[in-house]
């Protein structure tokens, strides 16, 4: 079984910052592309960024220049460094990642995801 955990979210003033942290854990063979996706009420989940296993990234255009993605394979772990936050960046944030288990296909796994709210 694997689990992915999100932390970092919060509170911010517009113009403000936070980091967002999503660790996976279990049976874990091999990780390929990790991402961050959000959820804002009445709207679709959108992919706000995503990076390879290689460390190739692509963002969606609203947050180009303002968030950058990470990733540390040592520690099955996936960053987003959200800057110049604004009020439309209000939502659930939610980690998505596809790994490779012993024994298993490569399958997508989903965290419970972090609120990140901006207040104007």
């Amino acid at each position: 079984q694997v689990q992915l955990v999100e932390s970092g979210g919060g509170f911010v003033q517009a113009g403000g910052s936070l980091r967002l942290s999503c660790a996976a854990s279990g049976n874990i063979f091999s990780i390929n592309t990790m991402g961050w996706y959000r959820q804002a009420p009445g709207k679709q989940r959108e992919l706000v960024a995503a990076i390879t296993g290689g460390g190739r990234t692509n963002y969606v255009d609203s947050v180009k220049g303002r968030f950058t993605i990470s990733r540390d394979n040592a520690k099955n772990t996936v960053y987003l460094q959200m800057s110049s936050l604004k009020p439309e960046d209000t939502a659930i944030y939610l980690c998505n990642a596809d790994i490779r288990s012993t024994g298993w296909r490569p399958r997508d796994y989903w965290g419970l995801g972090t609120q990140v709210t901006v207040s104007s």
